[in-house]
Order: structure tokens, then sequence, then C-alpha cells
């Protein structure tokens, strides 16, 4: 299977618009760099509903900013694999150990090395951090799920284009 993941790159935090945004230019900008994974796209109503229910923090005046996108990235890619109440309990965790640049270029690194090697561009997993801990494992846990939910979609969606050019398109 030959795909180019070594080309992703997530933005690091400090690479996160912070100037604030608007919600059009957010989901635009979130569903542009996570298209490459055939993640489903966020969408404006989302993100409304995501700041209702307190899973992020409400615009300034209309804008969004580096924190809130990081989380968003996080949840747009995490939803596939978890509940919004597992999500939630995982900013929670975050919260109490790491501050968010910390976690959310903890969670790039790691999806970023998950992803290569699933893809089979690596030998094996870097080791990613420096701390052993019980939130660790789970979080990268979680972030494997994510990683073999897009291989897999990967996967099916190679298949669903070789059978389409063996059949020249008809069905």
């Amino acid at each position: 299977m030959s795909v180019n993941m070594s080309k992703l790159h997530m933005p690091r935090y400090r690479e996160l618009p912070d100037m604030g945004l608007y919600l059009d230019q957010v989901t635009r900008y979130i569903n542009n760099v996570l298209e490459p994974l055939g993640c489903q796209e966020i969408t404006g109503s989302m993100v409304s509903n995501y700041v209702k229910k307190g899973y992020i923090a409400s615009p300034i005046k209309k804008q969004y900013y580096a924190e809130q996108i990081a989380y968003l990235f996080f949840m747009s890619i995490a939803k596939n694999v978890l509940s919004m109440e597992n999500i939630s309990r995982l900013f929670e965790m975050q919260k109490r150990t790491h501050d968010t640049r910390e976690a959310y270029d903890y969670f790039c690194q790691e999806l970023e090395n998950m992803l290569q090697y699933i893809f089979g561009m690596k030998e094996s997993l870097e080791e990613v951090g420096s701390t052993a801990s019980e939130e660790k494992k789970i979080l990268r846990c979680a972030i494997t799920a994510m990683a073999h939910i897009i291989y897999l979609r990967y996967c099916f969606e190679a298949m669903e284009r070789a059978e389409e050019s063996e059949t020249g398109g008809m069905i």
C-alpha cells in the first residue's frame, strides 16, 4: 500500500493561527489540514455545539484562537473512535497533568509517528515524550485507535477504487 503519510504534518501549537479566526475560517483551516486523513469534515454547527456543551471555550468577539483550534483538531480526529463523553474525560485528564500546548504537540507528534508506522513507512514506533504514566498510556491507546481507523478507511477506499476500475465504474 502506498500512501504518502510522510508528508502529513499536523501543525504544532506554535503554528496554529492565534490572531483570531471566525467560525468559517476555523472550519476551513481544520478541514484542509485533515483532508489527507479522510476525517469527517467539521462544520460550524458542530463547533457551536462543542462550545454550547462546554468542550471548548466560547469565542471571543466571535473569534477562535490557538487553544480552541488545538482542541478542535483533537476532537475532529478522536470522535472517530471515542464518544464525546470520553473525549471530555481526556481533556480533563490533560488539564490536570499538562498545559494545552504540551499536550497538543504530543498528540500531533504521536499521531504522525503512529500513522507512519501503520502505513509501513517506519520499521518501529518511536518513543514519544519522556514521561511514563497511566495518562500517557491511555492517550497513546486512543491515538493508536485513531491511526488504525484512518488506515482502515484508506484501505477500504483503495479497494473501492480498485473494484470500480475493474468494472469500468459500472456496478
